[in-house]
């Protein structure tokens, strides 16, 4: 039969190619808007796509494995033993990997008790009898065994499933020296890791070949084994066992009753509207078209895949009163607003973007603002501005003299709001995702690029587009989240990272030294106690010292031993206290503290810290602050306060002022569970902590002991993050059944807390997603999962996600209340930061009792809350001193 007539069977091993695809794309550039995980199902699906082109298949099956236990470590117990647990990441998108191959048309198939790879064997047999060309597509070596003159395997290499490797019985020859039938001989001589199948000691592929090319077979150098000399003899007749052994596991079953033959398995038509539901859940907006070109089922949705290179708009080079006289005229054609990049050359604003839906305007460059009188009036203007990045772009144009307003919509902060588990998505990336296109970009590895990347006019356009795409998805209280708090706080950010906040070098330069010294002095007395020094950052090294030289009980099991990592030896140290694991946990906070100390005093410039604030760095809203990040310095120990009193007032300031909310997250919980109890408290202004174990353990709020407090504040916080009992008792202290005890009394105390904590993941169950008190949505989707970690893991995050993100939301209330009243009344007091629940302001002379009546009013009245918002104030010379 001619080649060209000969039908052609391709079959997968599904779980070994969905597992390179795993590990070949990032896990969290792949999630969907329910936080589901895509990488290896978009991965394995491009790889398909590529081999159905390719190839051209007329017969097609992809196997999987149903669990890690068959026949095999029936036989062998320890069979694979030694493989990690399955990635959580990655057990869930196996079901939907298979639900798309279904609705692709293409057949899957399973066979309890057996292996994918014996389901390719016996396929690959049946194929090859009944005259297909048979393609193997596995990254499993054991799939060697099967190529002969009409098998021929497809292996993935090293750099993943886009390169394959096509092993025919010369490829085989050539890089192992054997017959394919003879390389389950190699393996059993060698051993296969991956399987937990030790080989015979010393050797290697080389001496296994060396055998098998002369004696022929493993049982004929089993039978031989007394003439072969030397070390690797005497293991050989001492270990044949594990030969045997390795042999009868690694041999390919080619016989297995399967509900399927190599006949019934040719391409079906795909289920469009099948393939169109899930690949919208997935949001594989390219894929889908990919799938339905390669297919030649229907039209693609996106022109990125009906036409792979986009039609970019045309971009003219305005200024002047040809810019204006554009603008003017480009009204008409701004339905959604005007899209607005810039683009910065070291540091500096060299040219800005300004887009339509059909067509571009570039500004190059000039000495700022007062050369474009026009644009500047324009930007400073009411018209709609859609930008990525709305906070860079600001600063960027003020440097430049530029006053912005009228931003709109902003790319990055939407895409996060759409799904918050993305943080700070490059522009690129959301070009991909939202409009299913791959924006121009310039190889970074290429000296001279072969394509030239968009231009700043053409990201204007995009930023356009996205823009305007997220807004026609994003739910409708997400929405007021960004037009009535993250959109008008870039402002207030951008201001205080321009501003930044003065710092007393001296101050940092005294702790560095002193902690550099302490650092010292406690890895000298960690040496003494040993006898010898060792690198006490070293892993390895701290391994040696505590589970051999000391003997110390084994901590929690890693890759590279045992772990020693902070939390583990703390645990060490509390159940198995030694004078040398005291004095490395010691040099460990030492070395920490300098660490971060150093790091601050090398931002400064100018005499000032400027950090950045991220809207987007974290899925609950709060703003987290980056280069450097204020929120790691500790606020109870002596030196974490030694570095707030560096933060320090610059003249002609007089008192830096702090206000921070007491208790916010409890008062929310207050409001949220409608708890009487609670609310009681925060009305009547009692001491939460005391109120509440008063009601606890049964006695007079005068009565309630310091180590009473201290176990219900740390229930009544732990109940928030999901503490369970276990962790209760291990945070205190105590056994599980105290633990268990206290928390029954809590909640028979405070039983609207136990209702609203149980209710709330109930109803993100059935929702798909919990909600801010202002509207705010963070999705779980892991709270349906089959999967018990991913599901408890999910439960927790989504008890507090309604608090966290109410606390989030109302910080930034607050901070858009109190920026715009220092500026309705002509103040010169300035927001400096925001650190958790806490703002910074440096204070103008005569203005304290004013900034004081702003920040008092514009934070205790953020939100309508059935409880007071209570907020604390302080003054001081630097942020230590006006601490409260």
């Amino acid at each position: 039969m001619p080649d060209s007539e000969q039908p052609t069977l391709m079959v997968i091993d599904g779980h070994s190619l969905a597992f390179r695809a795993f590990y070949a794309l990032p896990v969290d550039s792949f999630v969907n808007d329910e936080g589901q995980h895509t990488n290896a199902i978009h991965g394995f699906i491009s790889m398909l796509l590529m081999l159905l082109q390719r190839e051209q298949p007329t017969h097609l099956a992809v196997a999987f494995d149903i669990s890690r236990f068959s026949f095999r470590t029936r036989e062998y117990e320890d069979y694979k033993g030694t493989r990690a647990e399955t990635p959580a990441e990655f057990k869930g998108q196996i079901p939907l990997l298979q639900q798309a191959l279904h609705a692709m048309g293409i057949t899957t198939v399973t066979k309890e008790d057996f292996e994918a790879d014996d389901i390719l064997a016996t396929l690959s047999k049946q194929g090859s009898e009944q005259g297909f060309r048979v393609l193997v597509v596995s990254g499993d070596r054991d799939t060697i065994q099967l190529v002969d003159d009409n098998v021929t395997l497809l292996y993935p290499s090293v750099r993943g499933v886009s390169e394959l490797t096509r092993y025919d019985r010369d490829k085989v020859f050539e890089r192992y020296g054997i017959e394919p039938h003879q390389y389950p001989d190699i393996a059993a001589l060698v051993g296969e890791t991956s399987d937990n199948l030790s080989g015979i000691d010393k050797v290697g592929e080389k001496t296994a070949v060396k055998w098998i090319t002369q004696y022929g077979s493993l049982e004929a150098v089993l039978e031989r084994a007394d003439e072969i000399k030397g070390v690797v003899g005497n293991n050989l007749r001492a270990q044949k066992d594990r030969a045997i052994r390795n042999r009868r596991l690694n041999r390919l079953v080619r016989d297995v009753e399967l509900a399927v033959a190599p006949t019934d398995l040719g391409i079906r038509p795909l289920d469009e509207a099948a393939v169109r539901a899930l690949f919208g859940k997935l949001q594989f907006r390219t894929l889908l078209d990919r799938v339905l070109l390669v297919r030649g089922a229907g039209e693609p949705d996106s022109p990125a895949a009906a036409a792979p290179d986009v039609t970019l708009p045309p971009v003219h080079t305005l200024i002047d009163e040809e810019l204006g006289y554009w603008l003017d005229r480009s009204r008409e054609r701004a339905e959604a607003g005007w899209g607005v990049a810039v683009e910065l050359v070291d540091g500096r604003l060299s040219a800005i973007g300004i887009a339509v839906r059909d067509e571009c305007v570039l500004v190059p460059g000039g000495s700022g603002a007062n050369d474009y009188g026009q644009l500047a009036a324009w930007l400073a203007g009411d018209d709609r501005k859609l930008v990525h990045d709305a906070k860079s772009t600001i600063k960027a144009l003020a440097s430049a003299g530029f006053t912005v307003n009228g931003v709109a919509g902003d790319a990055r902060t939407m895409g996060w709001l759409a799904n918050p588990g993305k943080q700070g998505q490059p522009l690129d990336a959301l070009v991909s995702a939202e409009l299913g296109e791959t924006m121009p970009t310039a190889d970074p590895n290429q000296l001279v690029p072969e394509s030239e990347p968009a231009s700043v006019a053409v990201s204007a356009w995009y930023a356009l587009r996205v823009c305007t795409a997220l807004r026609a998805r994003i739910d409708p209280g997400s929405l007021r989240v960004l037009d009535d708090i993250e959109l008008p706080l870039v402002d207030v950010l951008a201001d205080m990272e321009t501003t930044g906040v003065a710092i007393d070098h001296a101050v940092l330069a005294g702790l560095s030294h002193d902690l550099g010294d302490r650092a010292a002095s406690l890895a000298s007395q960690a040496f003494a106690e040993i006898g010898h020094e060792v690198n006490l950052g070293s892993p390895k090294q701290l391994q040696d010292v505590l589970f051999t030289e000391l003997a110390m009980p084994k901590t929690r099991k890693t890759k590279t031993g045992y772990s020693t990592d902070a939390a583990s030896l703390a645990d060490l140290q509390e159940q198995h206290p030694h004078p040398f694991l005291g004095l490395l946990l010691a040099h460990r906070d030492a070395t920490k503290l300098r660490q971060i100390v150093d790091t601050l005093d090398t931002a400064v410039t100018d005499g000032r810290i400027h950090t950045t604030y991220e809207q987007t760095g974290t899925s609950t809203g709060r703003i987290s602050s980056t280069d450097p990040n204020l929120q790691n310095i500790p606020v109870k120990t002596a030196e974490g306060r030694r570095i707030r009193s560096a933060f320090t007032v610059a003249p002609p300031y007089t008192t830096l002022l702090t206000a921070d909310y007491s208790q916010i997250e409890m008062r929310i919980m207050a409001h949220l569970s409608e708890d009487p109890g609670l609310i009681e408290a925060f009305r009547a202004g009692e001491d939460l902590h005391r109120f509440v174990g008063a009601r606890v353990f049964g006695v007079d709020p005068a009565d309630v002991t310091p180590e009473m407090r201290t176990k219900v504040k740390a229930m009544s916080y732990g109940l928030a993050y999901g503490l369970s009992a276990f962790g209760l008792s291990k945070q205190l202290r105590i056994d599980q059944k105290e633990a268990r005890t206290l928390m029954g009394e809590y909640f028979a105390r405070f039983g609207a807390v136990r209702d609203y904590l149980r209710n709330v993941v109930e109803q993100a169950r059935a929702d798909g997603y919990t909600e801010t008190i202002f509207g705010r949505r963070r999705p779980f989707p892991d709270l349906t999962s089959p999967n018990r970690v991913l599901r408890e893991n999910a439960e927790r995050a989504a008890l507090n996600a309604p608090i966290q993100g109410s606390a989030a939301d109302i910080m930034k209330i607050a901070m858009l209340g109190v920026h715009a009243d220092l500026h309705a009344q002509g103040l010169e007091s300035r927001l400096l930061l925001q650190v958790h629940d806490e703002l910074i302001l440096e204070v103008a002379p005569g203005e304290q009792a004013s900034v004081e009546a702003i920040v008092r009013h514009r934070m205790g009245n953020a939100a309508d809350l059935r409880v007071p918002l209570e907020v604390q104030v302080g003054t001081g010379a630097n942020w230590e001193a006006a601490a409260h």
